[in-house]
C-alpha cells in the first residue's frame, strides 16, 4: 500500500525520490486522495531541498500524464508541432506574432496560454480584447485553426495536466512558488501534454521578471532546458531582458495593435523586432525548418515582408470566432480608453532605469490586469509610446502616454508611473537585450 507521508518523509529528509514514488503521489493528488496539506508538505520539502534532474523528470510527465494529451498525428500535418513559452513580463507582445510567424514558415503552432497575473500580462487576456474570440474552442475549431491557420492561441482546459492546477494552488498559499524544479515541472508538464515536437523557452531577467536575479533567471532556464531534455523535447531557452517594456505598449487591446501593425508591416519596434525573431528563429533552427539561425532569419522577415504572417494570424483569429476584417480594421473592434493623459519628464536627461514591475502594477491599477484570478479585465486600458532606457529626454517631453476609463485612474496610474521612472545626467550603459542563449549542448 502506498503511504504519502512516507515520500513527504524521505523528501523531508533529503533522499532521492523513485519513479514508482512520484507516480503514485501525482495520481493520488489527481484523485483527491492526496490532501491539500500533504501537497503542500510536500512541495516544501522540495522547496527547501531539491529535486535531482531524474526526480524532476519523473515529476514533469507523471503531471502530463495526470490528464488528457493532445495528439496532432492522426491530422498528417506537413510540419513540426512548435511552441515558446515566456516566463512573463511587461509588453510581452512576442506571442501574438509568433504563433502566426511559426506557422508562415512551415510549423504548426496550438499554443496553450495564461491569464496574467500580477504585474505580468497574460497572452488571453490580449486575445480577449478583440470582440468572438474563443481561446476555449471545440476539437472541431481547434483542429481547423491548427491545420489552416497553423496556429491556435488557446486556454488550458480543465483535463489538461490537472495535477498540476491543485499543486500550483497549494504552493501559491505556502510560499513555495519560487521553486526551481517545481516551476520547471509546472511549465514542461503543460507544454509536453500540448504534444509538442519542440519548444523555445524565453526567460526573462531584469526589473520585471518573475526570477528576482539573472542568476535565478538562468538557474531557471538550465533548469527547463535540461528537465525537457530528459523528458524527450527538442528545447533551448533564451535569456531576455525585461528591464524595460519589451514592446512600446504595455495593457491588452494597445498590444493587440501593436501586434497588428508589427505583421501588417506598419511598425517595427526594434526590442519586440528582435526577440521575436530570436525565439522563432530557434524554434525553426531546432524542428529543421531552417539550416541554421541566419536561414531561419532570413525566412521569418521574408514571412513578414509578404504579408504571409499577418494572414495567418488573421485566419486563427477569424477561425477562433474573431471578425474576419481584424486587419484591415483593428479600431472598429479593439476597444478605446476615453480618457488619455501624457506622462511628461520631470527634468531633462537619460532614461537610466525604470522599476519595470512597477509600470506593471500601473496597468493593473488602471484595471488592464488583475491581483486575483477572479478579477475582471477592462481590455481598453494601458500604456502606448512608451520610451526606451538610454533616451534622452527634455523636461516636459512624453514619456507614454496612459490609456484610462477616468481622469481618477489615470491620476493613480500617473503617479505610479513617476516613481517608476528614473532620469540621470548620464547616458545608462546599454544593456544586452539577448544575455545568453542555453541549449542541451551547454549544460
Amino acid at each position: 500500500m502506498y503511504l504519502p507521508q512516507e515520500t513527504i518523509r524521505r523528501k523531508r529528509d533529503k533522499e532521492v525520490l523513485t519513479q514508482d514514488e512520484i507516480q503514485s503521489f501525482i495520481r493520488g493528488v489527481t484523485d483527491n486522495s492526496i490532501s491539500e496539506a500533504q501537497i503542500s508538505a510536500l512541495t516544501m520539502a522540495i522547496y527547501l531541498n531539491g529535486l535531482s534532474k531524474e526526480e524532476c523528470v519523473h515529476l514533469t510527465l507523471a503531471m502530463r500524464d495526470s490528464g488528457d494529451i493532445m495528439q496532432w498525428k492522426h491530422l498528417d500535418l506537413p510540419g513540426p508541432i512548435i511552441d515558446k513559452h515566456s516566463t512573463g513580463g511587461v509588453g510581452d507582445t512576442v506571442s501574438l506574432m509568433l504563433g502566426p510567424l511559426f506557422a508562415a514558415c512551415g510549423g504548426f503552432n496550438p499554443m496553450i496560454s495564461g491569464r496574467g497575473l500580477g504585474h505580468t500580462g497574460g497572452t488571453l487576456d490580449k486575445l480577449a480584447s478583440i470582440p468572438g474570440y474563443n481561446p476555449f474552442p471545440t476539437n472541431e475549431q481547434l483542429t481547423e485553426a491548427v491545420k489552416i491557420a497553423g496556429t491556435a492561441i488557446i486556454g488550458q482546459t480543465g483535463n489538461l495536466a490537472p495535477a498540476d492546477k491543485r499543486i500550483y494552488a497549494a504552493r501559491d498559499v505556502t510560499a513555495t512558488v519560487e521553486s526551481i524544479p517545481l516551476i520547471t515541472a509546472s511549465i514542461l508538464s503543460k507544454k509536453l501534454a500540448g504534444g509538442l515536437d519542440y519548444l523555445v523557452m524565453d526567460v526573462k531577467t531584469g526589473s520585471g521578471a518573475f526570477m528576482p536575479t539573472p542568476a535565478l533567471s538562468e538557474e531557471l532556464a538550465r533548469s527547463i532546458v535540461s528537465v525537457g531534455s530528459g523528458a524527450g523535447l527538442g528545447l533551448s531557452a533564451l535569456l531576455t531582458d525585461m528591464n524595460q517594456s519589451l514592446a512600446p505598449a504595455a495593457g491588452n487591446a494597445v498590444e493587440v495593435q501593436c501586434a497588428i501593425d508589427y505583421l501588417t508591416g506598419k511598425a517595427k519596434p526594434s526590442r519586440l523586432h528582435e526577440v521575436t525573431i530570436e525565439l522563432c528563429a530557434e524554434g525553426l533552427l531546432a524542428s529543421g525548418l531552417a539550416k541554421d539561425l541566419d536561414d531561419a532569419r532570413k525566412k521569418l522577415n521574408a514571412s513578414l515582408d509578404s504579408g504571409l504572417a499577418a494572414e495567418k494570424f488573421a485566419k486563427m483569429v477569424h477561425i477562433l470566432g474573431g471578425p474576419s476584417d481584424i486587419l484591415e480594421n483593428p479600431k472598429k473592434y479593439l476597444a478605446q480608453a476615453p480618457v488619455k493623459i501624457p506622462v511628461k519628464a520631470e527634468k531633462n536627461g537619460y532614461i537610466s532605469r525604470f522599476d519595470t514591475r512597477d509600470i506593471g502594477l500601473a496597468v493593473v491599477a488602471l484595471g488592464g490586469g488583475r491581483l486575483r484570478s477572479d478579477q475582471v479585465i477592462d481590455p481598453a486600458v494601458g500604456l502606448t509610446d512608451i520610451v526606451e532606457l538610454g533616451q534622452e529626454v527634455v523636461q516636459g517631453e512624453d514619456l507614454m502616454m496612459i490609456h484610462a476609463q477616468s481622469e481618477k485612474d489615470a491620476e493613480i496610474a500617473l503617479k505610479m508611473i513617476q516613481k517608476a521612472c528614473y532620469i540621470h545626467d548620464e547616458k545608462p550603459r546599454a544593456l544586452p537585450l539577448i544575455p545568453k542563449r542555453i541549449s542541451v549542448q551547454d549544460l
